[in-house]
């Protein structure tokens, strides 16, 4: 994987858009031109996590409709930048996209359905993390079989983004996107995504502690799987099953307490 550094970004809010939010045509053109950066940033990371067949120019395509829906359903007084706004946007059509594919064979979906079911069982029989060692005893496997398991798996690094949605629907029909862009719309919403970003938070807080530095390397310091591995010493390989064990560990996790929002 080659190094894709973050793209910096100015301000875009107050650069392009008045209080009416609305753009002429120059100013419009112009955003998109660009945003072209940061959509191809967020479709280099999502495609690292992919099949070879699913094609980044798709979606980058998906993520230029992201944009213009953001364009034209931002908001400026709900005192959001823009930037931000738009990232879930551009992401979200990328995750609908591949979701409207099914991209995932339904071999890897019974695997993953396995490797779940094996977490869950050890987990709750240990009372913590199993290692890998214990999980590969548990599937009946040699430890290297186990690391291809996560290596064959690792494209579910995906949270279940559609239940999240569902269960912050507002009653007017907004998304979780919608609210993260106007936290002042519905009062229950904001107590349901609060309760999220909360299961999140303890979640990411109880895996095993190279899981979780990998992890925060990645989703908040934005390094790539190879930056990752220079700073704690291993292969790019190896960081990605880290990557790919706590988003089975998350995955588990969310499921069971989004049964209880």
């Amino acid at each position: 994987m080659h190094k894709q550094p973050a793209p910096k970004f100015k301000d875009y809010t107050r650069t392009y858009f008045s209080q009416s939010g609305k753009l002429d045509t120059d100013k419009r053109d112009e955003l998109i031109i660009s945003c072209t950066p940061l959509i191809k940033y967020i479709a280099l990371r999502l495609a690292s996590r992919l099949p070879a067949h699913v094609a980044l120019d798709d979606l980058i395509s998906c993520g230029i409709i992201g944009l213009i829906d953001a364009i034209d359903k931002f908001d400026i007084s709900k005192n959001v930048q823009f930037k931000t706004y738009a990232e879930f946007r551009i992401k979200g059509a990328m995750l609908d996209e591949l979701r409207s594919l099914d991209w995932m064979p339904r071999s890897i979906r019974r695997k993953v359905t396995d490797l779940e079911k094996t977490y869950s069982q050890l987990e709750k029989a240990l009372g913590r993390p199993a290692t890998d060692e214990e999980t590969a005893k548990a599937l009946n496997i040699e430890l290297d079989e186990f690391y291809q398991l996560l290596n064959d798996t690792k494209s579910v690094s995906f949270m279940d983004i559609e239940q999240l949605r569902q269960r912050t629907t507002t009653a007017i029909g907004s998304s979780i996107v919608d609210a993260l862009a106007m936290p002042d719309l519905d009062p229950f919403t904001t107590i349901s995504l609060a309760e999220i970003r909360n299961i999140l938070a303890k979640s990411i807080s109880e895996l095993p502690e190279k899981e979780k530095l990998a992890i925060t390397l990645y989703y908040y310091e934005e390094l790539t799987m190879r930056e990752i591995g220079e700073i704690m010493g291993y292969t790019e390989s190896r960081i990605s099953q880290m990557h790919s064990k706590s988003m089975l560990r998350l995955r588990i996790k969310l499921h069971k307490a989004l049964v209880y929002l």
